[in-house]
């Protein structure tokens, strides 16, 4: 048993929380340590994303450091604007949490479905942004969520979309000295057919340009639509946990209060 019963208590399985932490308090109190018993009675259960980032945690000391030295270096590069470094950590954070969310998987002995995998993903991307959520690893209650700026600040998405340009005008048609020979009428012939080639690829650059700057837009904005159906998601996952866990204390609490009816009834009757 670890030194600190809370580590007992997140370590096991949801489906065993409330009654070890029934357990766990009833023998602090046993023991006389009536604060310990507290703290462990107000013990929240863990969602399943939670419990999942936990046992990662619990079972490897080095996550929670390498999440929130990563989150330094992302910090550093965000406040220095260095987007070429933003990028290269970027890249090296969607490689340590895709790494680290297969081993929690593996951990936990779970095959996750689309949703829970989303969940433990975005809670370890939150330990990266917030080093709060990353002392946190090991004891969460619910599944955290980054919106993608925080501390990060506004830089977080990089996208450079291009600026929107105008198609180039058309060149003006110059007066050219009349053709001497047919050799001279054909190679003015070639350069006006390559000027007018220039005009048509360069007006189709710009376009192109244009459409890559509204999609690169679209696409900033979708991601903060994800990330915002995520968090409400999240939200609601939370208060659905929360209701289960005081439904499971208030039939506790029940149970406990119909045995001490029947204690006293049982010693009305022996005094009588």
């Amino acid at each position: 048993m670890a030194d600190d019963p809370l580590d007992d208590l997140y370590a096991a399985k949801p489906d065993a929380f409330t009654a070890l932490r029934k357990q766990l308090a009833g023998d602090a109190r046993k023991n006389g340590d009536a604060d310990v018993a507290k703290r462990i009675s107000g013990a929240r259960k863990p969602t399943t994303a939670a419990w999942v980032v936990n046992q990662l945690a619990i079972g490897d000391d080095s996550v929670v450091q390498r999440l929130k030295d990563l989150g330094v270096r992302l910090r550093d590069a965000h406040a220095a604007m260095d987007g070429d470094r933003i990028r290269e950590l970027s890249t090296e954070q969607r490689r340590l949490v895709d790494d680290f969310t297969r081993a929690a998987f593996e951990e936990a002995g779970l095959k996750p479905t689309g949703g829970l995998r989303d969940d433990v993903t975005g809670t370890l991307q939150a330990a990266v942004a917030d080093p709060d959520v990353a002392d946190r690893l090991g004891r969460l209650t619910k599944a955290e969520t980054w919106s993608g700026f925080g501390e990060f600040g506004d830089t977080a998405i990089v996208f450079s979309p291009t600026t929107r340009r105008k198609p180039p005008p058309k060149p003006e048609k110059k007066a050219e000295p009349a053709p001497r020979d047919d050799r001279e009428a054909a190679a003015h012939k070639e350069r006006q057919q390559a000027k007018a080639d220039l005009a048509a690829a360069e007006h189709a650059r710009a376009q192109a340009d244009d459409a890559l700057a509204e999609l690169q837009s679209d696409l900033a904005a979708a991601r903060l639509r994800h990330q915002d159906a995520q968090r409400r998601l999240q939200e609601a996952e939370r208060g659905l946990a929360a209701a289960e866990d005081a439904y499971d204390q208030a039939k506790q609490a029940s149970r406990d209060a119909a045995a001490a009816v029947k204690e006293a009834k049982a010693r009305v009757r022996r005094i009588t």
